[in-house]
């Protein structure tokens, strides 16, 4: 199994011989407004791809969207990606597709299967209070199939229940988390801080585990050179890939 970040929290993912597309943010620089309320006002994405959207989607098979803030599916991604792909997602964001035009949306209630792969959906916290409540709904996504690691996509998701919870049912090989502590002027973090990867890998030290979601957006403040200190701080060094844009991990 390979995992390639594209940017953010889009990934590419080949697994059984097929390639699945992860939350596509698929914009140039600046195509979309700064998340407001939030510190430094830029307009987003803050990086530009490292491959061309033609590029990404080349022999993709299917697409995995764990939900449809615009930072997971943009504006490009509903032009670009073929509407004629099996579109998984969870079931909140359904009709949403459907109103796109794509014409194979599958909803995981629990589990689907496809093509020999399994796609369990877990529960996670989109940030704490009212504005976690706000920033709901949101998945996480376990991907497994026969004579491959599993992997686990936590999604948009602050350390929580929800996750120890599937790293303990489901044991994966690699776990990719969504870092960069995003946050809005007033409240908690709404993605995973420094402390919540380290507090991911503490709880499963069989896994690896792989952060993404950094830099690229003007509300993620926790960059890559900080998680690496903070990780190293923690012990867990060896266990956290941070991965740079493009990058490619083979698990």
């Amino acid at each position: 199994m390979e995992v390639q970040l594209v940017r953010h929290a889009t990934l590419l993912v080949t697994m059984s011989g097929v390639r699945i597309l992860v939350d596509p943010m698929l914009g140039e620089v600046g195509a979309a407004p700064a998340v407001a309320n939030s510190p430094h006002p830029r307009p987003n994405p803050l990086t530009p791809l490292p491959l061309p959207a033609s590029t990404i989607l080349t022999d993709v098979a299917a697409v995995l969207v764990t939900h449809t803030h615009r930072d997971h599916f943009d504006e490009a991604a509903a032009r670009f990606v073929p509407k004629s792909l099996p579109l998984f997602g969870q079931p909140e964001d359904e009709t949403k597709f459907a109103g796109m035009g794509f014409s194979d949306v599958r909803a995981v209630e629990g589990t689907a299967r496809w093509n020999g792969i399994e796609f369990h959906r877990t529960g996670g916290r989109h940030g704490t209070g009212e504005i976690g409540r706000r920033m709901a709904p949101v998945s996480g996504f376990v991907l497994s199939a026969p004579g491959e690691p599993t992997l686990y996509i936590a999604g948009d998701t602050i350390w929580c229940a929800e996750v120890e919870s599937a790293l303990r049912e489901y044991a994966p090989s690699a776990a990719v988390v969504n870092a960069g502590a995003a946050q809005f002027l007033e409240g908690d973090p709404i993605t995973m801080t420094a402390e919540d990867v380290i507090a991911t890998a503490r709880s499963a030290p069989a896994a690896q585990i792989v952060a993404v979601h950094m830099e690229a957006i003007n509300h993620c403040l926790l960059t890559r050179a900080e998680l690496r200190e903070r990780v190293r701080a923690g012990g867990v060094a060896d266990r956290v890939r941070i991965l740079g844009d493009g990058e490619t991990l083979r698990i």
